[in-house]
C-alpha cells in the first residue's frame, strides 16, 4: 500500500508515523520531526495541482488529509475529480467545520443534543441578545463562525466580558473574515471530551476517545489555544457511553449530510461535554484532531491502514487492533503563545523513556542545518503505559528532554 499524508504538523507527523507501520508513506511537505520517519516531499498543502502530480508520480493508493484548510478549500474534491481516492471531506462536507452558523443549523435540523444558539452578522444585534440574556442569568459562549485555529472561542463570565469579545471578533476583525459571523451559544459547564470517527460510504468506526486540554495554563487557565495535551482513554467513558454518542451525535449528522447530497469520506470529530449527566455535541470538525490525534495513534494497530484505505475508497471499513494501554501527549510550547512567540530557537533534545516518542508541529531547519523552533506548539512528546500513571510519567519526561529557550508546557495534563 502506498500513501500519501498532506500537511506538516504534529498530526501528521503522528498519522505517517503510525501508517509507515503498514505502508510505503510520504509526506507533502512534512517537516523536520517526520523526515525521520518518511520521506518528504517539498509540495505544500495548499499547492492542489502539484499534489495531485504527487499523488499520481507515487502511484499512491490515497492521499491522507491532515489539515482542514486544504479540505475547506476543496483538494479533496480536485483529487476525486482526477481518479485519486481521498481520506478527507469535500468542500461541502468541510462546512460542517468551516462555518459553525452551518454546523448549529445542520445540528437542529437532525436533532443532535447541543447548546440553545443564536446566529448574528451585526455586532450591535448581537450585543443586544447578550445583554438581554445574562439580564436573565444565561452566560454565554460566543464563538466565531469560521475557522479561527481553535482560537475564536470565548466563554463569557460576564455581559462586559461577552460584548468585548464580541466588538474584538467582528468589529476589529481578530480573527479575519472568521469573525464577520458570530454563533453566541448558552454555557455548558462538565467535562469536555472527544471523538473520532472514521466514516465511509458503508458505514463508521470510532476511535479510542480523548481528552483535550485547550487552556494554556495549568488549571485550565489563561487563553484559549490549539491544545495543550491529551490523554486516552477516558475510562469514565465507557462502550455504553460512546454507542449513545454514536447514535445521537455521529449517525444524525451523517444522514443529515447524506440527505443533503453530501458524501463524507474521512474523521469526523465530535467535540463533546457531559452536561448534567448527558452528552451535548459542542462542535464538529472534519479532520483528526491536534493533539489528540498524537494519542490516538499510540493505542491503534495492525490493520489501521487498510481502514484508511476503506475509507477513501468508499468501502466498509475492517475493524484494526487497539490497545487496552494507556496513552498521554504533552504539548511543548514556545514562550509567549497563544500570542506572539519568537521562532528559529535552537532546540536540544535529550534521551527519552521507554515508550516515549516525539511528535514534531512546529519543527524547522535553521539554514545551518541544525534543529529550531517554528510554530507556537512545538513537539508533542506522547508516551503509552499499561495505566494513565505510567503513561503520563514517562510523557512528561520526555517533555522534559526538550529544551529551547522559552519552553513551556502544562503539567496537569491527565491528572483528573
Amino acid at each position: 500500500m502506498r500513501l500519501l499524508v498532506v500537511g506538516g504538523g504534529g498530526r501528521e507527523h503522528a498519522l505517517a508515523w503510525r501508517l509507515a507501520a503498514e505502508a510505503e508513506v510520504w509526506c507533502a511537505p512534512g517537516n523536520p520531526g517526520i523526515a525521520e520517519d518518511v520521506e518528504t516531499l517539498p509540495t505544500k498543502a495548499t499547492d492542489t495541482e502539484g499534489l495531485i502530480r504527487a499523488a499520481k508520480d507515487l502511484q499512491a493508493d490515497a492521499v491522507v488529509v491532515g489539515p482542514e484548510d486544504p479540505l475547506v478549500n476543496g483538494l479533496a474534491d480536485a483529487l476525486r475529480a482526477s481518479d485519486v481516492p481521498v481520506y478527507g471531506p469535500g468542500a461541502e462536507g468541510a462546512r460542517l467545520e468551516a462555518s459553525k452558523a452551518f454546523s448549529k443549523d445542520l445540528m437542529a435540523e437532525a436533532g443532535v443534543p447541543t447548546a440553545a444558539f443564536s446566529t448574528f452578522t451585526a455586532s450591535g444585534e448581537a450585543i443586544v441578545y447578550a445583554r438581554d440574556r445574562y439580564a436573565e442569568g444565561t452566560a454565554l459562549a460566543i464563538k466565531a463562525s469560521g475557522n479561527a485555529l481553535g482560537k475564536g472561542v470565548v466563554v463569557a463570565e460576564t455581559f462586559e466580558e461577552a460584548e468585548d469579545a464580541i466588538r474584538r471578533m467582528m468589529d476589529a476583525r481578530e480573527f479575519g473574515e472568521a469573525g464577520s459571523t458570530l454563533v453566541l451559544e448558552e454555557r455548558l459547564v462538565g467535562a469536555e471530551f472527544s471523538l473520532l470517527t472514521m466514516v465511509s460510504d458503508e458505514g463508521f468506526r470510532s476511535l479510542p476517545v480523548a481528552q483535550d486540554h485547550k487552556r494554556a495554563l495549568d488549571g485550565d487557565l489563561g487563553p484559549n489555544t490549539g491544545g495543550m495535551g491529551t490523554f486516552a482513554p477516558i475510562r469514565s467513558v465507557g462502550a455504553d457511553i460512546i454507542a449513545e454518542t454514536e447514535e445521537r451525535v455521529v449517525r444524525p449528522i451523517l444522514a443529515a449530510l447524506k440527505a443533503r447530497g453530501i458524501s463524507y469520506r474521512g474523521t469526523l470529530f465530535s467535540g463533546l461535554m457531559f452536561h448534567h449527566g448527558s452528552v451535548r455535541c459542542l462542535e464538529y470538525n472534519v479532520r483528526f484532531g491536534d493533539p489528540e490525534t498524537q494519542t490516538v495513534m499510540r493505542l491503534v494497530g495492525a490493520g489501521f491502514a487498510d481502514a484508511i484505505l476503506a475509507c477513501a475508497k468508499g468501502e466498509p471499513i475492517p475493524s484494526f487492533d487497539v490497545s487496552s494501554e494507556a496513552a498521554v501527549t504533552v504539548v511543548v510550547a514556545s514562550g509567549g503563545y497563544p500570542g506572539d512567540y519568537a521562532k528559529g530557537l535552537p532546540i536540544e533534545i535529550g534521551p527519552l523513556p521507554e515508550g516515549a516518542k516525539l511528535f514534531h508541529a512546529g519543527t524547522a531547519r535553521s539554514s545551518e542545518g541544525a534543529l529550531v523552533t517554528g510554530g507556537g506548539r512545538v513537539i508533542g512528546a506522547s508516551a503509552v503505559g499499561p495505566d494513565l500513571a505510567t503513561a503520563r510519567q514517562a510523557a512528561y519526561a520526555a517533555a522534559e528532554a526538550v529544551r529551547f529557550e522559552g519552553a513551556f508546557f502544562r503539567r496537569d495534563i491527565g491528572a483528573k
